[in-house]
């Protein structure tokens, strides 16, 4: 760990030996959850399921996150990397066909042994970085050669609105470089015989209320930039978890014909390489039930 961290694009420059950052992460792993996990993109879990390790606090902290019960009350259970080392190989053991690291920025030195450690004892499926994108470029450099597939947000191309609700005004800018970075690093998507990702990036984005256009301008960017060398995840499920006064367009689900818009726009950019979802996922049944009795 860094002597004062520097990982994320906050830029803290806190001894997190000594005093807790934004992200509130303290200076060992800590994680609220590891199981297999059936709901990720279908060549990412397959019929095994992902192994799934959720990193407890967050960087980025968005106003609508349904997981804020580890993001921002911090529930979860401090390990040693030997420990997690462990639990990458037990997820191995039980069938998982990658380790899904959600969230892992705050821990991304700690990530990197526990991963080299892992190896060492027998650790062979792909390793999955699964992040906002809120990302420095030398935290991304720094996984070369330890992460096999990126499973990367893009959340807002209107830094307005990553202000309104991650309080991140460089938002953009960051993801762009950071994602930049990542396709260099793994290039183009490979495929085993039955459709296993095994290699390569998904860029996600979370269509949220009222911001269609804004999402329009994301799968624009990506499209253009990277044409088919990558698939998109253009996603319907966000899902209001409370009433929030502040904010009232965030207690409405997704319209499905605003949902259909987005995708008929994407096919007339002409993108072929891309995941879309039915309807059915704006449900709380998706959110995890994080607990730490399995860790």
């Amino acid at each position: 760990m860094n002597i004062l961290c520097n990982l994320c694009p906050r830029n803290c420059l806190v001894n997190r030996n000594k005093k807790l950052g934004y992200c509130n992460a303290p200076n060992k792993i800590k994680i609220s959850l590891a199981s297999l996990h059936h709901w990720e993109e279908p060549c990412i879990s397959m019929n095994n399921g992902s192994g799934t390790i959720f990193f407890t606090h967050c960087n980025l902290k968005c106003v609508y996150c349904q997981n804020s019960k580890i993001s921002t009350d911090g529930v979860g259970k401090e390990i040693s990397i030997s420990k997690f080392a462990d639990i990458c190989l037990s997820l191995q053991a039980k069938g998982a066909h990658n380790i899904n690291l959600v969230t892992p920025t705050m821990y991304a030195p700690l990530i990197i042994k526990g991963i080299k450690l892992a190896k060492s004892k027998g650790l062979i499926i792909p390793i999955i970085y699964n992040t906002s994108s809120y990302e420095n470029i030398d935290t991304i450099k720094k996984l070369k050669g330890i992460i096999d597939i990126y499973l990367a947000d893009f959340k807002y191309f209107d830094n307005d609105y990553a202000v309104k609700y991650s309080a991140a005004p460089n938002y953009k800018e960051v993801t762009k470089l950071a994602i930049d970075e990542m396709y260099k690093q793994v290039g183009k998507n490979v495929f085993d015989e039955e459709g296993l990702m095994i290699r390569g990036i998904i860029v996600r984005h979370l269509i949220l209320p009222d911001l269609y256009d804004d999402a329009k301008k994301i799968i624009e960017y990506l499209y253009e930039t990277y044409n088919d060398n990558i698939y998109l995840s253009i996603m319907n499920q966000y899902t209001p978890i409370n009433y929030n006064p502040k904010f009232p367009s965030l207690n409405n689900k997704i319209p499905e014909q605003e949902y259909n818009n987005i995708i008929n726009f994407a096919c007339d950019l002409g993108i072929k390489k891309a995941f879309i979802q039915e309807k059915g996922t704006c449900s709380l049944s998706f959110i995890p039930d994080f607990n730490t009795d399995n860790i």
